[in-house]
């Protein structure tokens, strides 16, 4: 089964009858979002406010939307504290590494390397280039590189590159 894909060309009649939308002018809105802020810091000036009704106003000022329509969420801090493991258990993501912390890690590598790293593999193999070499250090386990595995309230794991599979 064959497909076709046909295109038309619009003829230059067309083009003149379609009539393109009116574009209002930029330069009030400009003038308008100008003198918001004006009247926003000249406010200031007269009466104090704290710093989050500074934050409040300006982003008042952004938004033409109505106040009860803006939801705004409170920051919320986690503390990070690690996890610590007994016996070389991965206690955070799988037991191997994932394809992402792989391709990170022999970038990294690879990266350092190029810039004159030594190399920590036996070199009597010929290796074209500096990802070939990453890759057989990443595989024979050589590197001293710990992977930091964090979750999102806050734990994380620092896991060496030996205890994955």
């Amino acid at each position: 089964m064959v497909l076709f894909l046909v295109l038309r060309r619009s003829t230059p009649e067309k083009i003149k009858e379609k009539k393109l939308p009116k574009v209002k002018k930029r330069t009030k809105v400009k003038r308008n979002t100008v003198t918001k802020i004006k009247n926003i810091q000249e406010k200031e000036k007269k009466g104090k406010k704290t710093k989050t009704e500074k934050l409040e106003t300006i982003e008042e000022s952004k938004s033409n939307r109505p106040k009860d329509e803006v939801v705004v969420y409170p920051e919320m801090d986690f503390e990070s504290r690690e996890i610590t493991p007994q016996n070389s258990q991965v206690l955070i993501g799988p037991l191997t590494l994932t394809r992402f912390e792989r391709a990170r890690i022999i970038g990294a590598r690879s990266l350092q390397l190029s810039l004159g790293a030594p190399i920590l593999v036996d070199s009597s193999n010929k290796f074209n280039d500096t990802i070939s070499i990453a890759v057989a250090e990443l595989d024979s386990k050589v590197l001293p590189i710990s992977i930091r595995r964090i979750l999102p309230n806050g734990l994380y794991q620092d896991i060496p590159l030996d205890w994955l599979k």
